[in-house]
């Protein structure tokens, strides 16, 4: 009897087993954009009710297995896309197929609205962009979360990047050998607008937009990029900021770690019929990784609110129309100095702060306004309109000069260049007791800056049979200014300790002011015809440059020592891009296009000018995608700036640098080896590279430090021969893993030609950043990240003022929760 009720059960248990093994069924899909070509990776997509989920591919494939049979809504959802239903039956034993079409968010405009306004138009219109373009979705800004815009760039070839701080509060980034002080070479901008201080009176970016609260990041270079002026020759950066969401739905990523390094980003937003909003705040905070002989924080805290509100006309109507205001505003204060160290202190104590920074701090606030209102007349016709208005402040109060008891004063960057040349002015450096009482001048760099304008683009689609045309029409008149009211205070250093001695009169440094008008316009017309795609384009630039200076014995600006000067320059900026595809996976492009950036109010100073060339090859088809590109840019006329961020005076004049020749590679190519069949899995691998060679054709004796002495042949300071970086992610629907290694060449400091003088340069070095996520709950994760996994020791410059590092090894970590 015991035996038969062992057998019975036995058959009931296989019965039931083969029961449910036979009413199930599987489910093989692709998620892909509006334009049903590109695949959309890394979306989450699950059956509503159920914890059956997968997370697409880099072909955006995705393979659910065991799915019980029935009816579900198949949702697929994705930072920086609107959610995605399709309904749906599994059945019994089969396989499934299923295609959903996904829409990007990008800038929270209509799709076709955003190919005029945006760099790139998203991920669906970078297969139609006649040149070099990138567009770092959500998902590759999420991977490692980095609040650093220059780790951020790595993944984008034709970059140039000069570390300088660590944290990446005031990034140096240039493109394709602009030179990378300040990133004061390149069009940089927030959503459209240009968001550096004053891009036409003082370009030099002190402000940056903050990564840590971007969806997305678009690099724009070669010909199309003359929509996006004033600086035409290397290229565009756009920071895309959080779109309103669709639904309400929101985060709160809460990460700590290393140094005392805290970052919150949290959101929320909703869009109803008629009505949208998104409030936002990203907040990161440290105290430093280095070290103040008394102990004093080396850090910063930086917090900066948005939100955005938008009213807009329902889905039955005729005509679309909206108008979005956003409003934001951020502050920071950073014990940051631009105080390095010499060579014989760096191999001692790479991460040490001399005691005479110990006062050194930078305060700024940042206010940004934009109303910006768009039409659709037709699905042919659209018009956006931007005004815009960005204030910002600064005050560096920062360590000049050092003095000695015979009166002699020095500039802490040559002091650094010669230690024991200078062995008194060292000992005080270092925390000796001073025998003067103003033998440390500190400098308050104190600055006002606002940049406002308004602009539009007017876009018209047509065709006409098998011919498709497509017109752009912009405008945008742009008005800024600097407002420079600096001083200097005298200190005393009394046993490693500051005390002040003489409080400056403010106004008796720097006094002057300087303004920036431009109208800028340009027309731009593509025309595909069959596998061809032609656009060509013209941009008009009108400025007007002014400086009043009313020099250091007026502080209370009479006019009794005023000296004005002004510039003016109009110039006509054509180009053109070309793209034949081959077929629906390969494409090769090429374009010519004239680059330009402003000559500054200094007499005699000519624009920078040149003519730039490039060719390249694109494909993506399944696992594979590439880009190669070669370029050559010919300046008849390089500008160089006079920047104490550049080792210089600080006097923010422009320099001419006459002829200049930058070539250079640009290779990106990625691979996904995980099939479809690998349970879930995948491993996108990508190789990005750059190689840029810069060298003047024209020898000449320039007063700018950085230069010096040219002679033709000279190799251009600050600009990496090669440049390497091995992206891998592997992930899941729980996992993922990221690994970043970056390589970049020894960079010369200071013109020349041949071997690199050890004191001359920075160093080569290979870092390793990588990070962890799992998913306890399709909302909610665990996240850790190393940088600098070997904790590597490594010159990343030699300006402002002697060597600076980079980061050490720092780990971070905490909770990421979205709804």
């Amino acid at each position: 009897m015991k035996n038969f009720t062992i057998h019975i059960l036995f058959i009931l248990f296989f019965q039931t087993s083969f029961l449910a093994f036979g009413q199930t069924g599987r489910i093989d899909g692709t998620i892909l954009l509006t334009d049903a070509a590109t695949p959309v990776e890394g979306a989450y997509v699950y059956l509503d009710g159920t914890s059956i989920g997968a997370v697409t591919n880099l072909q955006g494939t995705f393979v659910m297995n065991g799915v019980p049979v029935g009816k579900y809504d198949l949702i697929a959802t994705g930072l920086g896309y609107k959610t995605a239903v399709l309904a749906i039956e599994v059945e019994e034993g089969r396989s499934s197929p299923f295609q959903l079409q996904m829409e990007e968010s990008v800038m929270g405009l209509p799709p076709v609205v955003v190919q005029s306004v945006s760099l790139t138009g998203g991920l669906a219109g970078l297969k139609d962009i006649p040149g070099s373009a990138h567009y770092l979705s959500p998902l590759d800004l999420e991977k490692f979360s980095y609040t650093d815009i220059s780790r951020t760039l790595r993944a984008v070839p034709g970059v140039n990047l000069q570390e300088e701080d660590g944290f990446g509060l005031r990034p140096n980034i240039g493109l394709r050998g602009t030179g990378s002080e300040r990133s004061s070479k390149i069009t940089v901008m927030e959503d459209g607008v240009l968001s550096a201080p004053a891009p036409y009176a003082a370009p030099a970016a002190y402000y940056f937009p903050t990564i840590g609260r971007m969806q997305a990041v678009e690099v724009l270079k070669g010909s199309s990029q003359i929509r996006f002026g004033p600086y035409t020759t290397g290229g565009a950066i756009n920071l895309i900021s959080t779109a309103i969401p669709e639904n309400f739905s929101g985060r709160m990523h809460l990460l700590g770690g290393s140094f005392g390094n805290r970052n919150l980003h949290a959101y929320a937003g909703n869009s109803h019929r008629n009505f949208a909003y998104l409030v936002e705040t990203f907040q990161y905070q440290s105290n430093g990784f280095k070290k103040l002989e008394r102990g004093d924080e080396t850090g910063f805290d930086k917090k900066d609110y948005l939100a955005k509100f938008r009213l807009n006309t329902g889905p039955t109507a005729k005509i679309y129309q909206s108008l979005t205001f956003k409003v934001g505003q951020s502050e920071e204060t950073s014990n940051e100095t631009y105080l390095g160290l010499t060579d014989e202190d760096f191999t001692a104590s790479p991460y040490r702060r001399y005691a005479a920074s110990q006062m050194d701090e930078m305060n700024t606030s940042h206010e940004q306004y934009s109303l910006r209102h768009i039409i659709q007349v037709s699905k042919n016709i659209d018009l956006v309109s931007t005004v815009y208005r960005n204030n910002f402040h600064r005050n560096w109060y920062k360590l000049d000069k050092v003095v000695t008891a015979d009166g002699q004063k020095t500039k802490i960057a040559t002091l650094l260049d010669n230690p024991d040349e200078n062995a008194e002015a060292y000992g005080i450096l270092t925390g000796e007791t001073s025998i003067s009482d103003g033998a440390l001048q500190v400098k308050a760099n104190n600055r006002s800056y606002f940049s406002e304008g308004a602009q539009t683009v007017l876009s018209w689609r047509f065709q006409t049979g098998n011919i498709r045309h497509k017109l752009d029409l912009g405008i945008r008149y742009h008005h800024d200014e600097i407002d420079r009211f600096q001083w200097v205070d005298a200190y005393k250093m009394d046993d490693g300790t500051m005390e002040l001695t003489n409080a400056g009169v403010h106004g008796t440094e720097s006094n002057r002011v300087e303004t920036g008008k431009a109208l800028a316009t340009y027309l731009q017309y593509k025309l595909k015809v069959g596998s061809w795609t032609f656009i060509p384009g013209l941009r008009h630039e009108n400025i007007e440059l002014e400086r009043e200076d009313y020099g250091k014995s007026d502080p209370e600006r009479l006019g009794t020592d005023l000296t004005a000067r002004s510039n003016q320059v109009g110039v006509w900026i054509p180009g053109i891009g070309v793209d034949y595809k081959f077929d629906p996976y390969t494409s090769v492009f090429g374009g010519v296009h004239k680059g330009f950036s402003p000559p500054g109010t200094r007499e005699g100073t000519k624009p920078e000018e040149s003519t730039n060339y490039e060719l390249g090859v694109r494909y993506q088809k399944s696992k594979l995608s590439g880009q190669a590109v070669v370029f050559y840019n010919d300046y008849n006329n390089l500008l160089g700036a006079d920047l104490e961020a550049a080792g210089g005076s600080g006097s923010a004049e422009l320099f001419n640098g006459g002829e200049v020749s930058t070539k250079g590679l640009e290779f990106q190519v990625s691979y996904d080896p995980l099939s479809n069949e690998s349970g879930g899995w995948g491993m996108p691998l990508t190789l990005v590279y750059t190689y840029t060679d810069a060298a003047f054709q024209n020898g000449f004796e320039s007063t700018f430090e950085g230069w010096g002495t040219v002679e033709v042949g000279d190799e251009l300071p600050y600009l990496a021969n090669h440049q390497l970086t091995l992206l891998l992610n592997v992930n899941s629907q729980k996992f993922n893993f990221n690994l970043s290694g970056r390589y970049q060449d020894a960079m010369r400091t200071q013109a020349g030609q041949g071997s690199i003088p050890d004191n001359k340069k920075t160093d080569a070095y290979f870092i390793i950043d990588l990070n962890a996520s799992y998913f306890v709950h399709k909302n909610v994760a665990l996240f850790g990240s190393l940088t600098n996994m070997t904790d590597k020791v490594y010159v990343v410059a030699r300006r402002p003022a002697g060597l600076r590092p980079g980061m050490p090894r720092a780990f971070m970590g905490g909770l990421k929760v979205n709804f």
